[in-house]
C-alpha cells in the first residue's frame, strides 16, 4: 500500500512583474535625484568647523575656478555683475545674497564681489560646506 501523494506541492513565487516594478523604482529615483540639486555649477566651497542655514529671500551668485560668475545660475560678465545684481534687489526687501565660490580663486575676486554688495548695501553670505560633508 503507498500512502505517499503522487503530486508534491511546489511553492512557486511569480517574479515577471517584479522587473517592471524595479524598473519604475528606478526611473523614479533618477527623475528624483535631479530635481534634488538647485545648483548645477560644479564647486568646491571651503570648509567651515561651524554652518548655518539661511531661509530668507536669497539670491545665489557663484564663482568657478575659472572665474565666471553666475546669477541663480545665469552667467553674467564681472563688468555686469553690479547691474544685474542691483535689478534683481530692486522690489525685494532683507535680500540675502548667498556667495558659493570656488576654494581656489582668489580672495581679490571674493573682495571685489564683496565690494559690490556693500555699494549696494545688501546682505551677503559665503557659503561653507558642514564639517562632516
Amino acid at each position: 500500500m503507498n500512502l505517499r501523494n503522487k503530486s508534491k506541492f511546489r511553492a512557486e513565487v511569480s517574479t515577471s512583474s517584479l522587473s517592471d516594478i524595479m524598473f519604475f523604482l528606478m526611473l523614479f529615483f533618477l527623475i528624483t535625484s535631479t530635481l534634488i540639486s538647485p545648483s548645477v555649477i560644479k564647486l568646491t566651497l571651503p570648509n567651515s568647523k561651524f554652518h548655518q542655514t539661511v531661509r530668507k529671500t536669497e539670491i545665489s551668485i557663484s564663482i568657478t575656478k575659472d572665474l565666471r560668475y553666475y546669477i541663480n545660475n545665469r552667467q553674467v560678465p564681472f563688468d555686469m555683475l553690479e547691474k544685474d545684481l542691483s535689478s534683481q534687489i530692486k522690489n525685494i526687501e532683507n535680500v540675502t545674497v548667498v556667495i558659493r565660490c570656488d576654494n581656489k580663486i582668489p580672495v581679490q575676486e571674493l573682495v571685489n564681489v564683496l565690494q559690490i554688495g556693500n555699494k549696494l548695501k545688501i546682505k551677503m553670505i559665503l557659503a561653507t560646506k558642514a564639517p562632516n560633508a
